[in-house]
């Protein structure tokens, strides 16, 4: 009987594994889209339960973090079309220093502001094609991969995306 325990155990440490791995990694990724914590847990758990459920489908381990990382997105991004909106995410201040002034502080807390302004104008697709692409520095093949779209279209996504903020950028400076 403890022979047919041990596969079960085997896989349900491989499974551990797997999530201990990559779970930091895709909370990030799931709260840079859907910007609030709470829905970027529920999200996070979402998207390993379906990873878990269809794991028989992975045929190349190596290729897991990709296949999990278009999961995760695909789940934040169908999030954010059924509740009908977008909420972004806090960016967080940066430690501040012994020689900043309270008009840098100022500044700095201002510019953030101005930053998630913008980017509130972005449709969710768009804003996950430019956040992995300029914030996480990912290759226009990758994000098309996690976007499960193609990279004309990722092109589009950010093309658009760069235009709408330099609209924006235009507006406020007059």
């Amino acid at each position: 009987m403890s022979e047919a325990i041990e596969p079960g155990l085997e896989l349900l440490e491989r499974q551990s594994r797997f999530v201990s791995e990559h779970l930091r990694r895709i909370f990030v990724q799931v709260y840079r889209i859907v910007g609030n914590a709470a829905d970027a847990q529920d999200l996070t758990q979402e998207a390993f339960i379906k990873a878990l459920q269809h794991q028989d489908q992975l045929k190349d381990e190596q290729k897991a973090a990709h296949w999990l990382s278009r999961i995760a997105t695909n789940t934040a991004i169908d999030f954010l079309r059924r509740s009908g909106r977008a909420t972004f995410c806090e960016i967080d201040e940066a430690p501040e220093g012994h020689d900043e002034t309270p008009e840098q502080i100022l500044l700095r807390s201002e510019q953030r502001n101005y930053l998630e302004d913008g980017l509130r104008l972005l449709s969710p697709r768009e804003r996950a094609a430019l956040i992995l692409r300029d914030v996480e520095g990912l290759p226009a093949e990758e994000v098309a991969k996690r976007l499960n779209c193609s990279k004309a279209t990722v092109r589009s996504h950010i093309a658009n995306g760069r235009t709408k903020f330099r609209r924006y950028m235009e507006r406020r400076k007059r």
